[in-house]
């Protein structure tokens, strides 16, 4: 697997969304979704980012069968499956610039709730942005790979949950479902975990 590739904030990046946005609308059936999100880092200004945009399609679960065949059969989308994260389901398409993931997220579901939290947080609290990013670019210069790099994340990522007001117990729950153990102990006042090796990578955040 390559190294993982963090780049600055490119101001293009809104507008990348936005296409694909409008392109998902022509997709979907009309009512069949909630909302499309932006999330990632590539959501925040100023962030250092993987240039992939992250995208969330919120749906009522009575929904997901129609959002799937629209995605599948109108356009082109691959399934990639749900990463062991409950209701949040991942789609690529192989040939689309620019590249993206999107993530089809029942409305309410943790996966969710951590991607609209880490996007929110990091818009408003600006310092916290910069650690965050300053994380990020000295992971990226050690040429770590993606499990790696994610765990290497996992200290701050908590720290900005815990920010978003996040309990420590679904911060344990946004460790495990991506593939690593609950922390065993939580200073929700720090938002630092101590003493875990874990991966909290479910996006390109």
């Amino acid at each position: 697997m390559a190294p993982i590739v963090v780049v600055p904030y490119d101001p293009a990046w809104p507008s990348q969304f936005e296409e694909i946005k409008a392109s998902l609308e022509q997709i979907l059936a009309a009512g069949s979704y909630l909302s499309i999100e932006h999330v990632g880092s590539t959501s925040v200004p100023l962030l250092p980012a993987k240039a992939i945009i992250d995208v969330d399609i919120v749906v009522k679960r009575e929904a997901l069968d129609s959002v799937f065949a629209a995605l599948l059969e109108k356009g082109g989308y691959v399934y990639r499956g749900d990463f062991g994260v409950q209701d949040r389901h991942a789609f690529r398409h192989p040939e689309l610039l620019p590249t993206r993931n999107v993530y089809v997220c029942v409305e309410g579901c943790l996966g969710l709730l951590n991607h609209l939290a880490l996007r929110d947080v990091l818009r408003r609290d600006e310092a916290l942005r910069k650690e965050y990013g300053d994380v990020k670019m000295e992971l990226a210069r050690q040429q770590l790979e993606l499990n790696p790099y994610c765990d290497a994340k996992t200290e701050i990522v908590l720290k900005i949950l815990a920010k978003a007001g996040f309990s420590e117990e679904s911060m344990a729950q946004i460790v495990v479902m991506n593939g690593g153990p609950a922390p065993n102990v939580m200073d929700s006042s720090a938002g630092a975990p101590a003493g875990e090796t874990v991966t909290t990578c479910s996006s390109s955040a």
